[in-house]
């Protein structure tokens, strides 16, 4: 069952939680809070036919290697889209593979009956933040097993840059089987892509629209600026992570706080008490509700930044995982692990760190140290372009050594005495560099923390698909339409990929992309210097301050890189 509410917003609207007096009655209403713009959407599930956590899977079907398909893999339904992105993010996190622990420690059948399927309502909409008009999605699953009267509370910020679902497997499925409503939000990361050359974006429910109406993302442009734009740079996508403008990263302590806000509301819309008027009474109120603020990773992070900001006392309790922060410096101490060097260049920013993996990685997959060891290297990274980045990092000084070996070496020896690389990494950190992962973050934080646009193409870099030989080609409608299922929201993803708009020949597919200044295939290494440049504030080859237009852009990456730094005050 689907209902669809429009809400009319009238003067000023209170906070969900905040007492709003009836002149007679005296008691407390509930209120859509101010931040939600629009509509919100409710879907009821039956827990038989869908769900709440699989998407109508079951736990066999999360663990099934085949993934949902679409009825028109042109045109795929609301539904389908939520299952499939479902099913996508939870095995994005969670390891469904037989013998890994699913189904015996974790999983939706684990401490319930049959698959798994768990009944509730879902309710979506979008919100924003006060200075800031990006759509920002959130979303509340209320299961059918929750009780007012043991209110319970976990939030789900997505992990990495995924969207709505991205946290379902980490943190919504443990709140759901407790009978706790689960706040989501993607913190104005998410899957909202805008396809430049056809004006084509995201609406809240995944499916493509080309018209003027609420979407998850659309840059900054003008009809002509859009047009303009496409015919220098033709079919090129801007993400709302890198190019919103607007450094969501700053805001993720805010977005968590606000689902919160939101949640409040919609579970008094449920279980509030009924008046002649059609308005409800508060009854399930903060101080009489466990709020556990949780996730992993980037959501992780966000829930740590919520609970700093809490001065309203929501938040009960924190419990996350593998948290990215990044912390106020503090040079007060070293780091030492074992007998290692002394690391005194610590708190570095994640730009920091992603652009060093960026520039040093690829040649060090190839050290003696890391090349027969690490598993799938070969696999994920081609040692002839490996080799190619070496030569290009030794012609540039950067690394030093007579023989490929040793330039390997060399640059394996800064990324863990200078940058502070732990070498346990070693074994996992050339999969991560054949996936793109630095390259892809590095890209994606540099744009916004600088609260660039598409139209800056910072460092040469944009977003496109590509084919034969790494050229610039137009996304296949069937990869379009699947876009918010199958994007992680940080390209390289889902069909979309990271291109080297100042290759030599011509714009080409990162990975596949010679430098200008090497004529070598060496993984468009002149770009991901610039980014490297960017985030150190002096040129990353001579050392010496950057100019013009360089310096202004790492100026205000560097301003963007403070606004996230985190205090680790988590107001006990």
């Amino acid at each position: 069952m689907k209902t669809l509410f429009q809400y009319t917003l009238i003067g000023a609207v209170a906070l969900t939680g905040t007492a709003c007096n009836d002149s007679s009655s005296k008691k407390p209403f509930n209120q859509l809070p101010g931040f939600i713009q629009g509509e919100v959407h409710s879907t009821q599930y039956d827990g038989v036919t869908d769900d709440l956590l699989t998407g109508g899977l079951g736990a066999s079907g999360l663990a099934s290697a085949t993934a949902p398909a679409f009825d028109d893999p042109l045109n795929p339904t609301p539904e389908e889209l939520r299952t499939l992105a479902i099913y996508n993010n939870y095995r994005a996190l969670v390891d469904t593979v037989p013998g890994g622990g699913y189904g015996e420690f974790f999983g939706p059948q684990v401490d319930s009956s049959g698959e798994g399927l768990i009944a509730g309502n879902e309710y979506l909409a979008y919100m924003t933040v006060n200075g800031s008009d990006v759509p920002v999605t959130v979303m509340v699953q209320v299961p059918a097993s929750f009780d007012p009267e043991q209110a319970c509370m976990v939030t789900a910020p997505s992990s990495g840059s995924r969207g709505i679902y991205g946290a379902i497997g980490t943190a919504g499925e443990w709140g759901l089987k407790k009978g706790c409503a689960v706040v989501y939000t993607d913190k104005g990361t998410g899957t909202g892509s805008h396809n430049l050359a056809t004006n084509s974006a995201q609406r809240i429910d995944g499916t493509l629209t080309q018209a003027d109406e609420p979407v998850q993302f659309r840059a900054d442009l003008d009809a002509q600026a859009r047009a303009d734009f496409d015919a220098a740079w033709p079919d090129r996508f801007a993400y709302k992570h890198a190019h919103s403008k607007a450094n969501p990263e700053a805001d993720w302590g805010r977005h968590v706080l606000q689902s919160i806000e939101f949640g409040f509301y919609v579970l008094n819309e449920e279980f509030g008490q009924e008046t002649g008027n059609g308005r409800k009474v508060i009854k399930v109120k903060p101080k009489d509700t466990l709020v556990i603020a949780s996730s992993v990773s980037n959501g992780g992070g966000a829930s740590v930044r919520a609970a700093e900001l809490d001065d309203k006392g929501l938040i009960d309790g924190v419990a996350v995982s593998e948290p990215n922060v990044n912390p106020q410096v503090d040079t007060s101490f070293t780091i030492r692990q074992g007998s290692g060097p002394e690391l005194a260049e610590h708190s570095r920013s994640l730009l920091d760190y992603t652009t060093a993996l960026a520039v040093y990685q690829g040649c060090a997959n190839i050290a003696p140290e890391v090349r027969d060891v690490a598993p799938l290297n070969a696999t994920f990274n081609n040692f002839t372009i490996a080799e190619n980045i070496c030569n290009s990092l030794a012609n540039k000084g950067l690394v030093t050594g007579a023989t490929t070996d040793d330039r390997a070496s060399d640059a394996l020896r800064i990324l863990e005495e200078e940058v502070g690389i732990q070498p346990e990494q070693n074994l996992l950190a050339p999969v991560h560099f054949g996936l793109a992962v630095a390259q892809s973050i590095s890209t994606t934080y540099a744009n916004a923390y600088g609260q660039a646009g598409v139209e800056d193409r910072l460092c040469d870099i944009s977003l496109a698909a590509t084919g034969t030989g790494g050229a610039v080609t137009p996304i296949t409608a069937a990869q379009e339409a699947a876009l918010f299922s199958a994007s992680n929201g940080i390209p390289p993803s889902a069909g979309v990929n990271l291109v080297y708009d100042g290759a030599e020949g011509q714009p080409t597919n990162l990975g596949a992309s010679a430098s200008p200044s090497t004529s070598q295939q060496d993984y468009g290494l002149d770009a991901l210097l610039c980014l490297r440049s960017l985030a150190l504030g002096t040129d990353a080859v001579t050392g010496s301050p950057l100019s013009g237009d360089a310096a202004e852009w790492s100026e205000r990456i560097a301003d963007g890189v403070e606004q996230i730094r985190a205090s680790g005050n988590l107001r006990g």
